[in-house]
Formats: structure tokens, C-alpha cells, sequence
């Protein structure tokens, strides 16, 4: 299982630092996320910046995902 990794900011919106996720791909994580964590909605999550084994990815819908993976959502900074 995939280990999701939350940042300080989403922590407070799941009140914890990592949770384990069994998907193949993403766009499973995200689901399985946002029906776990009625905090964090399937929208807001897409919005997000996300990095799977240490690589942003920045179109990751359809990104595999591995049984030894972490996963992170990171907000997304904008530049000026």
C-alpha cells in the first residue's frame, strides 16, 4: 500500500501525518483520500502540487503508483 504523506497544513485537516492507501494509480489515491478525510475534498486535492517518490509530477491523474510509494500534496506556490 502507497503511503500518503500529509504536510503540517493538511495534518490539521486529518489529524494525522501519514495514512496507507491501496491504489494503482492517483486519481485513486485521491479518491480514497477524500472519502477517508471528509476535510480534504477531491477538487481541492487535484489543485494540489504532488510528488511520488521524491518527483513532482505535475500531471499526475493517470500516474501509477506503487505498493512502495509515498506520496506527497504539496500546495502550489505562484510566481510573479
Amino acid at each position: 500500500m502507497a503511503i500518503v504523506i500529509f504536510s503540517s497544513e493538511l495534518q490539521k485537516l486529518t489529524g494525522e501525518e501519514q495514512t496507507r492507501v491501496d491504489a494503482e494509480v492517483f486519481k485513486d489515491i485521491v479518491t480514497e483520500i477524500s472519502n477517508q478525510y471528509s476535510a480534504l475534498e477531491h477538487d481541492e486535492l487535484m489543485k494540489m502540487a504532488v510528488a511520488i517518490d521524491g518527483e513532482i509530477i505535475h500531471t499526475p491523474f493517470l500516474e501509477k503508483v506503487a505498493a512502495t510509494s509515498e506520496v506527497h500534496f504539496l500546495y502550489r506556490i505562484s510566481g510573479g
